[in-house]
This record gives structure tokens, C-alpha cells and sequence, in this order.
């Protein structure tokens, strides 16, 4: 009896016992993914901040086709109907995505799409820690062994930062850095084995770049074949990719394959061997420290027989692959188009170096080389001390490279905080002159080139629908507002305006000036003679309608019709003759040389 009441307590005890770690790993199990989540959403905000921050101390502001992105989002917003894509920049869909809510804000669309930009680029360097971190191979270990992977992961983040172009594109709020940084986070989410998150990341980026086409393309049929639970997803993707690209153009654009069409003949493409200019782009992203690194890590994975970096290898290749092949169509194969590749050869350094840390530390432990090279104890202590002599190495040979990134950021940022002078002050320009409604009212708006999709998005108009050619359209007969950069502001002139409409848009006539500006912000973005011009007031004529203009003298003669150079000289050479004949009537050449001139008198003989 007293055996069956022990059995039957044990038995209720382990019985409470397990229901008691079934409760344990229950509540584990909801909260692992409850703190990773809150782990990214604090990552994640910290990110944003440090791109809002970005945006308000460094002066970064959009250039010409990050302009021309917030317009398509306003237009479509404020005049769906008038919703254009035929001028530049040439269509994107990743930022139409963006662009088109952050309309809803007004010009409020300028900041957020900015620090977004800026926080999409910020984070590149995250994703890019967290991949080498990864490739090390050494996540699974405690956190104080974990240090090599640490380095790693620093390395390849600030690897990625420092490429050559980055803070370029990064304080003109472009859509380059954005890619880059999907595509890293693609790797990210693949190595954590979340192929449906990497499959998405994906498709963003494909909706950046077509060179991501190819990689989304490949890894769609993957995840098909092994991820479970994963073919809807794949299916949108694969209708989404080729919905954004080409059925918005075909209704919004004369072709639709705008993007493709604009590109053709672009100033940036490569006119001499396509191979050759296109591998020389991508090695300049970074000096030869770096390239030897990532050129050691493509080693070590051969040694190694690592198919993760393999891969990555084949995939970096297949890459500037595609770009040469653009290069041939003559699309430009941009250097930023490089990016992509380069941060991930960058990976691969980061996780070469980490690697290389832990055989020094570790030796024959590590399993870094095969074990017939690490068998003898003196030749595994001399592998070990080779190994951090290249790290160090390496490390003393970017030192240079370092400081000449930080003083292109300190050039960068001192250039964008000029540049962003006249950008920030043409809203106010524009709001003093009457608003846009009076100024449309008054004439088509034109300026320079640099500044047209600018113009656009602050007078709510389409790209294609500001001049840019601003001395072929000052001397028609067009009813025009020209709008100049000066002196920090801006000058603003209606020109050949219609005489019912003269007193309505005399207040368009502006000189909008901002002073105590920073040096350099006179005449910003003209170029060199006209900016000239703008600085000594030699436009000012220009501005004075026809009419009023002070009539030439009557010795000035002027020839209206063009002449060809042939006729042009003939008609110098007679000018000439005339005149001396003139001057020497008795000279050769003359019509009367040799007679002797008299005055003609009543009843003188003929």
C-alpha cells in the first residue's frame, strides 16, 4: 500500500515536472521571436534616426533624378491624369514605391524621402557585418569566443561604407545605396535560413536594378523546388518584377521599355573596350589593399572548398558579367551599377579576416587549412603568426586609404552643404514670386539643366515640361519665367510676356536673395560663363522687353540672314574695295579710276 502511494507520487511529480517545462518552452518559444522582433524594430529605428540626422548636418539633398522620382509621386497625387513618364530620369519602380506615399506630405516628401535614402545606405554597412559575421562560420560559439567573428563583421561594415562613390551617392539621395543594401540583406536573411525573407529582399532589389533580375530569377526556382510553403510568394514575385517595370511605362509613356530607351547613348557609357573599362570601373571602388584582400579570401575558399563563398564568388563574376554585356548593348555601365559586387567581394574580406584571427588564435582548432599542412607542431605555430602578420599587415595598409576617405567625406559634405543652398531656397523663391499657379500663368518655366526636375517638383509640374535650355529659350519670342541661381537665392524674370498679361506677373520679377551664405553659394551650379555673367549683371538687358531696348546706331549694321563662310568673305573683300574707292578715286580698282571728276554743270557735254 505504501509502495503504490509512493508510485502514484512519483508518478504525479514527474508528471508535474513536465508539464511544468512544457509550459517553460512554450513561453520560450513565443518569446525568442517576441524579443528578435523587438531586437529589429530598436535596430531599425536607430537606423532611421541616424538617416534623419544624416540628412539635417551633412546637407544632402536630392540631385536632377531623385527630383524627377518625387515628381512622379506628386503628379500622381495632385494630377494623376497628367502622370508622365516619358522624360527623365529614366523609371524605377523601387522608388516610385516610396515616392508615391510620401507625396501624400507635401514637401514634406523631400525629408522623408532623403533620410530614407540615407538610412537605406546606413544600413548597407549592417547587413554587410552581419553577412561576414556570418560567413565566419563561428556564430554558433560562446559570445567571448565570438571575437573574430566581431572583427569580421566591423571590417565589412565599414568596407562598405568606405566605397569609393558611396558618400556621393549617398548625400544626392540616390537609389544605388538602396540596392546595395538589399541585396546584402538578401544575403543576410539566406545565411540566417529565411529564404522567404531573402526571396522578398530580392524582389525589391530587382525592382532597382534589372541586373537583379538574373539572381531573383534563380533563386525564385530554388526556393520553388526546396522551401516549402513558398510558391505564392515566388508567383507575385515573378508578376510583380515585370508588372513594375514595363506595364506602368506602356500606359504612361510612349514605350514600354522607357527605361532602356532613355539609357541608349547616355554621356557615362564606355566607348572604347567594353571589358576592359568596365572591370577597370569596378576596381577603382576601392584600392589595391582591399582587392588583394577579397583576392585572398577567393583563395582561401578554394583551399577551402567553402560553397557559401563559392558562390558568393560566382555570383560577384556573374555580375560584372551582366554589366559588360549592358556596356556592349551601349547602356552606361556606371560604376555605381558596381557597387553591388564590390560590397559583396568586401563580405568575403570581412570573413577571410575573421577566419585568419581565429587560426591565429585557435591553430589547428579552427580547421582553417587541412590538416596535413597544420600536422607538425613548429609548422602550425608559423602558420599561426603568418596569419596575423597578414592581418596586420593588411590593417597597416588601409590606414592611407582611411584618411583619404575621411577627407573626401569632409569634401563630400562641404560640397552638399553649398549645393543644398539654392535647393532650399527655391521653395521660398517660388512661394515670393506669386506661387506656381501665377508663374505658369505667366510663361512656360525655364532654367538650366541641373536644375530642372527641381523647378518641376516645386511648381507641381512634369520634368519634361520645364526648359532647360535656357539661352536658346531667353531669345524666342515665347512667353518664359527664367529662374537663375544667385547669390545664394535666386533670380527670377519673366521674359516675352503677353501684354493682357504684363500687370498680373510684374510680381513675378524677383531677385530673391539669402545672405550670409556659405562661400561659394554665389551663382551655384551655373556654368562657368554664365555664371559669370549672372555675378557682373550682363543678363540684365535680357530682361528688358524689345520694345523698351535702346535702338543700336545707325553705323552699326547688322546682318539678320546667316551667310555661309564663302559668301561671308566675298563680302568682306567687296566692302573693302568699295571703301578704298571711296577713300581714292583715282586708285585702281574703282569703277571711274583714270577719269578725271568734274562737277556736271547746266549744258555740259555728255
Amino acid at each position: 500500500m505504501a509502495a503504490s502511494t509512493s508510485l502514484r507520487s512519483s508518478r504525479s511529480a514527474a508528471a508535474s515536472d513536465s508539464a511544468k517545462r512544457t509550459r517553460s518552452g512554450a513561453s520560450r518559444g513565443w518569446r525568442r521571436p517576441l524579443a528578435v522582433a523587438g531586437s529589429w524594430l530598436l535596430v531599425g529605428a536607430l537606423v532611421a534616426l541616424a538617416g534623419y540626422e544624416f540628412y539635417r548636418w551633412t546637407g544632402a539633398r536630392p540631385s536632377y533624378d531623385a527630383f524627377g522620382w518625387m515628381v512622379w509621386g506628386r503628379q500622381v497625387v495632385l494630377h494623376w491624369s497628367s502622370f508622365n513618364t516619358d522624360g527623365a530620369p529614366s523609371w524605377k519602380p523601387l522608388t516610385f514605391l516610396l515616392t508615391l506615399p510620401y507625396a501624400l506630405f507635401g514637401h514634406t516628401q523631400l525629408t522623408l524621402w532623403t533620410a530614407t535614402s540615407s538610412a537605406a545606405a546606413l544600413a548597407s554597412g549592417v547587413f554587410a557585418a552581419r553577412s561576414a559575421f556570418r560567413l565566419t562560420g563561428l556564430a554558433s560559439r560562446p559570445l567571448l569566443a565570438r571575437w573574430p567573428a566581431l572583427i569580421a563583421g566591423a571590417f565589412a561594415g565599414v568596407g562598405v561604407l568606405g566605397l569609393r562613390g558611396l558618400p556621393h551617392q549617398m548625400l544626392i539621395a540616390t537609389s544605388d545605396p538602396m540596392v546595395v543594401t538589399l541585396c546584402l540583406a538578401a544575403l543576410d536573411a539566406h545565411l540566417s535560413r529565411r529564404p522567404r525573407l531573402a526571396f522578398a529582399m530580392l524582389v525589391l532589389a530587382a525592382l532597382g536594378r534589372p541586373e537583379v533580375w538574373t539572381f531573383a530569377g534563380a533563386y525564385a526556382v530554388w526556393c520553388w523546388r526546396a522551401v516549402r510553403g513558398s510558391r505564392i510568394l515566388v508567383a507575385a514575385g515573378a508578376l510583380l518584377i515585370p508588372a513594375g517595370w514595363f506595364v506602368i511605362p506602356a500606359l504612361t509613356s510612349h514605350s514600354w521599355f522607357i527605361s532602356g530607351d532613355l539609357a541608349l547613348g547616355f554621356r557615362d557609357q564606355i566607348y572604347g573596350n567594353k571589358i576592359v573599362g568596365v572591370f577597370d570601373r569596378f576596381t577603382s571602388l576601392y584600392e589595391l589593399p582591399m582587392q588583394l584582400a577579397a583576392l585572398g579570401a577567393i583563395v582561401l575558399a578554394v583551399v577551402r572548398r567553402d560553397r557559401t563563398w563559392l558562390a558568393l564568388t560566382a555570383a560577384a563574376a556573374l555580375w560584372v558579367a551582366i554589366e559588360i554585356a549592358f556596356a556592349y548593348h551601349g547602356w552606361p555601365a556606371s560604376q555605381r551599377y558596381l557597387m553591388e559586387p564590390a560590397a559583396v567581394c568586401i563580405v568575403l574580406a570581412g570573413a577571410a579576416v575573421g577566419q585568419l584571427l581565429d587560426f591565429a588564435a585557435r591553430g589547428a582548432a579552427a580547421h582553417l587549412l587541412p590538416a596535413l599542412l597544420t600536422r607538425q607542431s613548429f609548422g602550425e605555430w608559423v602558420l599561426r603568426a603568418g596569419a596575423l602578420s597578414l592581418v596586420a599587415v593588411l590593417a597597416l595598409s588601409l590606414a592611407p586609404v582611411v584618411r583619404a576617405r575621411v577627407r573626401l567625406w569632409r569634401g563630400e559634405i562641404h560640397h552638399a552643404k553649398i549645393v543644398a543652398v539654392p535647393i532650399d531656397q527655391l521653395e521660398h523663391a517660388v512661394a515670393f514670386a506669386g506661387g506656381p499657379t501665377l508663374i505658369r500663368y505667366c510663361g512656360q518655366p525655364v532654367t538650366f539643366v541641373g536644375f530642372q526636375s527641381t523647378l518641376a517638383w516645386n511648381l507641381d509640374m512634369n520634368v519634361g515640361n520645364v526648359g532647360y535650355k535656357a539661352g536658346r529659350e531667353i531669345h524666342s519670342r515665347r512667353p518664359i519665367v527664367f529662374f537663375a541661381p544667385f547669390n545664394g537665392g535666386w533670380l527670377v524674370r519673366p521674359l516675352h510676356t503677353r501684354r493682357r498679361k504684363q500687370l498680373a506677373c510684374r510680381r513675378v520679377s524677383i531677385d530673391y536673395q539669402v545672405v550670409g551664405q556659405p562661400t561659394g553659394a554665389t551663382a551655384a551650379g551655373l556654368p562657368p560663363a554664365l555664371a559669370r555673367e549672372v555675378r557682373e549683371g550682363v543678363l540684365g538687358p535680357l530682361y528688358v522687353p524689345r520694345r523698351l531696348r535702346p535702338r543700336r546706331p545707325h553705323h552699326v549694321i547688322t546682318h539678320r540672314r546667316r551667310r555661309s563662310s564663302h559668301a561671308r568673305s566675298r563680302h568682306h573683300v567687296k566692302g573693302h574695295r568699295h571703301a578704298a574707292a571711296s577713300r581714292h578715286p583715282n586708285r585702281r580698282g574703282h569703277p571711274h579710276a583714270g577719269h578725271q571728276s568734274r562737277p556736271a554743270h547746266r549744258g555740259a557735254k555728255t
